[in-house]
């Protein structure tokens, strides 16, 4: 079932107005429950790998900065989850159909957070590549309740805005503007996390 116009309008008016905006159920449970079962089949086949910050020659791995693991998903390799792919098609579409972006591309890896892992504070823009416009983060932890850890923290104007990684919820901000981290988890955290972009991906994956 595709998304319509109607049901993200006012989504994208918060996304204007505060730079961020909170989708829950953005997948049916079943759909989220089929993208849970991929991330698991992964992370007990040890295919993730430790992320790195910066990009390009600025790429390191730096434990002290952030301490989760990830996975670049591939649309060709990573069939099982092509509605994944399809859905991302129609909020780019959407997108630009309603906020005048001028998007033409993404990019999503699939990010694990052991007991004990940690985001410090950081904005999703490189010095020399800023084609992130819009951060999308999709949260697949089934059981979360308050004191797992792991939220995730928007730093505002006006203060923080905390985020809790409940299962199925959808979490949109603006990937120049906002500065955010995710606090340590206390429980194994998962998400699929990307970035809707402004040009074409064409550099190969980050981090």
């Amino acid at each position: 079932m595709s998304w319509s116009v109607d049901q993200w309008v006012q989504h994208f008016d918060r996304l204007a107005d505060q730079d961020f905006a909170i989708v829950d159920a953005a997948f049916p449970p079943a759909g989220s429950e089929q993208l849970l079962a991929f991330a698991m089949r992964h992370i007990r086949a040890d295919d993730l790998h430790n992320a790195g910050i910066g990009a390009d020659g600025d790429l390191q791995v730096d434990r002290r900065v952030r301490s989760d693991q990830v996975l670049w998903l591939e649309r060709e390799r990573d069939r099982t989850i092509a509605f994944f792919f399809d859905r991302m098609d129609e909020l780019l579409r959407l997108l630009n159909q309603l906020c005048f972006l001028g998007l033409s591309g993404y990019e999503f890896h699939l990010a694990h957070y052991p007991r004990g892992a940690f985001y410090r504070r950081h904005i999703d823009q490189f010095r020399h590549r800023n084609n992130r416009q819009i951060s999308v983060v999709l949260y697949l932890n089934r059981d979360w309740v308050p004191g797992d850890g792991g939220e995730l923290v928007l730093f505002l104007a006006e203060g923080e805005k905390i985020v809790e990684p409940t299962f199925g919820r959808l979490v949109l901000f603006r990937s120049d503007r906002l500065e955010h981290e995710v606090r340590e988890t206390h429980v194994d955290r998962i998400a699929i996390t990307g970035w809707m972009l402004y040009q074409p991906p064409g550099l190969g994956f980050l981090g």
